[in-house]
């Protein structure tokens, strides 16, 4: 077999070039786009600082070694540590996804773009921290913004077309192949290391998803993001030392990543890269749930306003159909017993069950204290998915690329309530004059958590004014979270 295959070492694969050139060459010019990655940094640092309140997420925090401090390291908002870009990295990066309430994108793949600020924001900080220190000018927070925009672009374009759930691999190689290509033009990379970086990414080894499915569905998902975004920057630099990459690591015969890992499939694309995911962004604004089943939660909310008002509570229920979309079933319709957080913020039953019962739905209320209410329990086994051919083609619609879903409660005297639907969530493009007031008040309750008010008052000024940010110093701007 290996007779017939050359050894004529070819030319970058497509793929590569165009993510390359992409971060080399683009030049962002989308206010909209860079408005937008305002407001995701500051949405994706306040889920890091509600994680923070979390000790299975803090545990995971600080430097490899206990008691390293880094000269001229990155810093890690709302902590003292200061550390090396890598371990940064993955700090910044599990802090952001813990609690799964960052920015999301859904298409043939989903995944959550906003995860390669750890990467960004790391590098970045330290390159500023060891420019300053060299006499030289710092890189300006605007930097950050546009290498947020760009990686959300690079994983979310190739997320449109091409599903690696549906090959067992998780979303979070698209982090590690966004996160590199960004980090690797930000340490200065040329063109051909840059090429070398990402080949790199797509030659490491990949994460299954595992740990997002039953029966072993578990807090990994928590941190594989961080881990997949500070792998980024240790590829990155090591494609700086000069270190050789693999042209043809996609399209190899018998050895490369489509025959290995995509059932011989090349990637397919529907648009070439630009602004197009940031300005798209999902944010999560309301409910830290899995994003398909976000107007689900929405419906389940006004379901308990309902249920006041007619004098009746969720024993009342005997059946509450979901109409939804493919996705949805695929991913969180999940009956049986759920055996930690991770298990049940990937279940739309009980996501659904929650906010029925008691009016909220919090990221303490996938906490055992709160799962052990047996209500919970007996309300999800009154809940069944159904899929609508409608949603799920409006699901992947560029042009709606709605999540919808609907629900009709049925009770035990026979009587029923009208079927609720809600298309779009609330922090979906369509819905931004009402989201973005929100996103900042969400804002502003995260920062609480970790800082007194003059603190607060620092940051909410810089980073809610656009320009003043962009201007900002990069290490300057991370400063005011040091605790």
């Amino acid at each position: 077999m290996s007779a017939t295959i050359s050894n004529v070492r070819p030319e970058p694969d497509q793929v590569l070039v165009d993510i390359v050139d992409y971060v080399l060459d683009y030049t962002i010019q989308s206010e909209l786009a860079l408005d937008t990655a305002r407001n995701a940094l500051i949405d994706t640092l306040g889920c890091g600082l509600e994680a923070l309140e979390y000790p299975a997420c803090r545990k995971l925090l600080g430097p490899i070694v206990p008691g390293t401090i880094v000269p001229n390291g990155a810093k890690v908002p709302g902590t003292q540590f200061q550390l090396d870009p890598v371990q940064a990295a993955f700090n910044i990066g599990a802090m952001i996804r813990w609690l799964d309430f960052n920015d999301t994108w859904l298409a043939a793949e989903w995944g959550h773009p906003s995860d390669n600020l750890g990467g960004i924001l790391a590098v970045a900080d330290w390159l500023s921290r060891n420019a300053v220190a060299a006499g030289k000018a710092p890189l300006t927070m605007r930097a950050v913004l546009e290498g947020m925009i760009k990686a959300h672009e690079i994983q979310g374009c190739i997320a449109l077309e091409n599903s690696f759930n549906k090959v067992g691999l998780d979303h979070v190689v698209l982090v590690k192949v966004a996160s590199t290509a960004v980090v690797s033009q930000m340490l200065g990379l040329s063109r051909e290391e840059t090429i070398n970086a990402v080949s790199l990414a797509w030659v490491d080894g990949q994460s299954l998803r595992t740990y997002r499915h039953s029966p072993n569905t578990g807090s990994r998902k928590s941190w594989a993001a961080g881990d997949a975004t500070s792998r980024a920057v240790r590829l990155a630099l090591i494609a700086k030392t000069g270190e050789m990459g693999y042209p043809s690591v996609l399209s190899a015969p018998v050895w490369g990543f489509y025959d290995v890992l995509f059932k011989g499939q090349p990637f397919k694309f529907q648009r070439p890269y630009g602004t197009y995911v940031m300005e798209n962004v999902l944010f999560k604004i309301s409910f830290p749930a899995e994003f398909h089943s976000q107007t689900a939660v929405e419906s389940a909310m006004q379901i308990h306003d309902k249920l006041k008002s007619l004098g009746k509570t969720d024993a009342d229920i005997k059946a509450i159909t979901i109409r939804t979309h493919e996705a949805c079933i695929r991913i969180i319709d999940k009956k049986g017993p759920l055996d930690n957080p991770a298990d049940r913020d990937h279940c739309i039953q009980y996501m659904v069950a929650v906010p029925i019962i008691f009016g909220r739905l919090t990221a303490g209320d996938y906490e055992d204290s709160v799962a052990a209410d047996p209500r919970i329990d007996a309300l999800r086994a009154k809940i069944i998915c159904v899929e609508d051919p409608a949603f799920t083609s409006d699901y992947h619609d560029p042009e709606k690329r709605s999540i919808a879903n609907a629900l009709t409660v049925e009770f035990n005297d026979g009587t029923k309530l009208d079927e609720i639907v809600c298309e779009y969530p609330i922090g979906h493009k369509r819905r931004r004059k009402d989201g973005i007031p929100l996103l900042e008040a969400k804002f502003r309750t995260n920062l609480a958590r970790q800082f007194p008010t003059r603190q607060q008052q620092r940051i909410l000024d810089v980073s809610l004014d656009q320009k003043a940010l962009e201007a900002m110093p990069v290490h300057e701007y991370v400063d005011l979270y040091v605790i």
